[in-house]
């Protein structure tokens, strides 16, 4: 394991526990060269299926990019990262039990939208004019009208 402070290759196991989730281990480590200590997480790396996006192309499950995705929704909304993190744990754990080599990417989006629908509406809109590609204050009103039957006639865009 490389020193994050010094680069040096060498260094000491001092302790090693479970991680939080139980699904990983923590290990302190000591270097030998500056003698500093550092954290390290060891997991098992699990196959995740490739995502066939809407051109064919083949991209690997990133967890990361759909983090990203859904935290740029939820700005300044009511909805814990650690809920959001859990959301996406299920999710990628899901598409490893399903034993698919590939899924559509649409099957992740559609996840996601559910998801944010009922974690908070308004990320849920946030996410879905971007996903869905909403070029006009029309997707919006429908998107709208869909979430909220009740008020169908007190929200409206004027163009």
């Amino acid at each position: 394991m490389k020193c994050p402070f010094c680069g040096d290759l060498n260094n000491k196991v001092i302790d090693s526990r479970l991680g939080k989730d139980a699904l990983s281990i923590r290990r302190r480590r000591e270097c030998f060269k500056c003698t500093r200590r550092f954290t390290t997480y060891e997991k098992v790396e699990e196959q995740t299926p490739l995502l066939i996006k809407k051109d064919g192309r083949r991209e690997s499950f990133d967890r990361e990019k759909i983090r990203s995705g859904i935290l740029k929704a939820t700005q300044k909304r009511p909805v814990s990262v650690e809920v959001i993190d859990n959301f996406i744990d299920q999710l990628e754990r899901q598409f490893q039990e399903a034993n698919s080599k590939e899924i559509p990417a649409w099957e992740v989006g559609e996840k996601v939208i559910e998801f944010l629908k009922q974690a908070d509406p308004v990320a849920y809109v946030r996410f879905a004019s971007v996903y869905r590609q909403f070029t006009t204050l029309d997707d919006f009103n429908k998107e709208l009208k869909e979430l909220a039957p009740d008020l169908a006639g007190e929200i409206r865009f004027k163009q």
